[in-house]
């Protein structure tokens, strides 16, 4: 999402946005000195809650929901997403509307358009409309799957669903370069770039097996970071349902969605985290049994409710992938006569691309 800001130093209204390696900024309108820092900095703060609140159609789509029928979940998300076209409209017009209210865009479209009032500059307002309508078509470019110029910040977001376009994008930078490079972080939708390298970090594990004769569970446990505890379970799921003959698709979702509703407060459903209770339970029970003098019980033990950062899952989750696949170079890498030669990580690769090519109906 696009956040705004005042530069007090220049007397200006900013607009930043993130591109996966690092933050741009653009000046959207010059402010005059009679304007009273709190009234501008209200503007950039309606315009930030603004930009929130319609990238989230986005990250969190009508499609993607179980049931649209009337009040559904999905119903609701189309009446957000239908409300785009009521933005400018609100922003622009001359008085209150007295119609009633029902979408958080409109909310937030209404608290813009009475701050842009009190500043009461025919010229900002211009300005301001300007940028919105940019910023609603990047949100619009991003659901077609290109995610170039102003589109780019859903680099860095994570949503419930992936374009098959963007996965196939993914899917071919992963060909060129199977451990990921900048353009995977900086032009691909993070979740369709997390199915993609779920598919390559599968072929991965295969390859390592065939070759160091470990069984693929255990390549995967050699994958564990010290600074990511978590990561680890995120690759065992995966890795065990693929196994099983899983989808990429199939296996990514729903850990995504599940982080994203820890994310916003609340669980869809209740046995994973049943399954956790029951984990965590046997821990203390042995820990009790074993190493009595160690202060554990149901009210000291943390229970994490995903394996991913809820606030930004896809990247996470794709920094664990480009890790495991790693971790499968490094263990094939002791396994061959001359391990540090070039000719050794080209014979990985080769290996990698044949038996990704060899499964590409997993992918979707």
């Amino acid at each position: 999402m696009t956040r705004y800001a005042i530069d007090r130093a220049h007397n200006t209204l900013l607009a930043l946005w993130s591109t996966g390696i690092g933050d741009t900024a653009i000046i959207v309108a010059r402010l005059t000195h009679d304007q009273l820092p709190h009234n501008t900095r209200e503007l950039a703060g309606a315009l930030t809650r603004l930009s929130h609140v319609c990238w989230r159609s986005y990250t969190h789509p009508a499609s993607a929901a179980d049931r649209h029928n009337p009040s559904s979940l999905g119903w609701h998300r189309q009446q957000e997403r239908d409300a785009f076209a009521k933005v400018l409209p609100l922003i622009t017009a001359s008085r209150p509307t007295d119609r009633p209210i029902s979408t958080k865009v409109e909310h937030a479209a209404h608290d813009l358009a009475r701050a842009l009032r009190v500043l009461d500059t025919s010229q900002l307002t211009t300005h301001v409309t300007t940028d919105v309508a940019a910023e609603l078509a990047a949100i619009e470019q991003a659901e077609r799957g290109d995610l170039s110029d102003r589109a780019q910040q859903a680099v860095t977001l994570s949503r419930e669903d992936a374009s098959p376009l963007q996965i196939s994008q993914a899917d071919r930078l992963l060909r060129d370069n199977p451990f990921g490079n900048q353009d995977l972080l900086t032009q691909v939708d993070p979740t369709a770039a997390t199915i993609a390298a779920a598919h390559w970090f599968h072929a991965a594990l295969n390859v390592t097996a065939l070759r160091t004769g470990m069984h693929p569970m255990h390549v995967v446990a050699s994958a564990e970071q010290p600074d990511k505890p978590l990561a680890l379970e995120s690759l065992t799921d995966i890795a065990t349902a693929m196994n099983l003959g899983a989808r990429a698709r199939h296996v990514i979702m729903p850990l995504i969605r599940n982080a994203l509703n820890v994310a916003d407060g609340h669980l869809l459903g209740i046995l994973e985290v049943q399954d956790r209770i029951t984990a965590a339970q046997q821990l203390i029970d042995r820990v009790q049994a074993d190493q009595a003098k160690l202060d554990l019980s149901p009210d000291t033990i943390y229970l994490p409710l995903t394996s991913l950062h809820p606030a930004r899952p896809a990247p996470d989750l794709l920094d664990n992938l480009l890790h495991g696949i790693n971790t499968c170079w490094q263990l094939y890498q002791r396994h061959t006569q001359n391990p540090h030669s070039q000719e050794a990580r080209q014979t990985f690769v080769t290996a990698l691309r044949e038996e990704a090519a060899t499964r590409p109906e997993r992918l979707l």
